[in-house]
């Protein structure tokens, strides 16, 4: 049987690999009536003549469209048919399928962008929205430090979905948190009370535009903010002081929900 010609007709296996279908396919095509073999051999094998094959050229053609085989039976079958307004038909869904993978593959190409540079911003927009001391080089410094980090992952997804009006609504957030963390402080509001309990809570809901944060986590942040220097000159900037209230404010938050702060770790 390897030694078929056309003429003779083609076996199941050399059908397969002219055409590019499985085995399994062209024996299901046969099983329903869509493309059955002109001919078999004296042990009971299909043969394709060169007939068969035209028709299975174009079930192919067909099926790589998106019709489906009861689509592709009255096409080929239905005198009737109008070949050209089904066809038309699949290449107007196709064209909408193309679209959208296009969109898909923007929003991809977005989200690489955004785990390998943070924020999708211009340096100019950077400044524009987060001020002139906003440091443009500082994503990328995180990013060498934390790009292996679950969070990072979470913040570069984030990321990718934002553009300057996003951006600029979660820097007012997180200035008016600011403006807000010092007046408590100037109003005397002490740690464990209600008043600055409620402002932890706030500062987990600000700080969720970046990524989830746990209270562990804002536990260790919070000794972050007080020990690094950049931080530190951060907060104390606006009220000398304010880094270490709002450590010991954290504090008094974790050790009402049963969290020693002492050993809190980042989890």
């Amino acid at each position: 049987m390897d030694d078929a010609t056309d003429a003779d007709g083609l076996t199941v296996g050399q059908v397969s690999a002219r055409l590019g279908v499985t085995v399994r396919a062209l024996h299901h095509w046969d099983e329903v009536g869509l493309a059955r073999p002109s001919l078999r051999t004296a042990a009971g094998y299909r043969l394709y003549t060169a007939g068969d094959l035209e028709r299975l050229h174009r079930i192919v053609v067909y099926r790589e469209t998106g019709l489906s085989l009861d689509r592709i039976r009255a096409v080929l079958d239905d005198a009737t048919a109008d070949v050209p307004g089904a066809l038309r038909a699949q290449r107007a869904q196709i064209a909408e399928r193309i679209e959208r993978l296009q969109r898909l593959g923007a929003g991809l190409d977005r989200m690489i962008e955004a785990h390998e540079r943070g924020p999708l911003l211009s340096g100019e927009e950077q400044a524009a929205i987060f001020g002139p001391q906003w440091n443009p080089d500082g994503p990328a410094k995180a990013r060498q430090q934390y790009g292996d980090t679950t969070q990072w992952r979470q913040y570069a997804e984030l990321s990718a979905a934002r553009g300057p009006e996003e951006w600029a609504a979660v820097a007012a957030a997180v200035a008016d948190l600011d403006r807000a963390l010092g007046d408590a402080m100037d109003a005397g509001v002490t740690p464990g009370s209600p008043e600055a309990n409620q402002l932890v809570e706030r500062h987990r809901e600000v700080f969720a535009a970046y990524f989830p944060l746990t209270r562990q986590m804002q536990v260790c942040l919070s000794r972050k903010y007080e020990a690094d220097p950049g931080f530190a000159a951060h907060y104390d900037g606006i009220r000398p002081g304010l880094a270490t209230w709002f450590r010991r404010v954290v504090d008094a938050s974790a050790r009402a929900h049963g969290i020693d702060p002492d050993t809190a770790t980042w989890e």
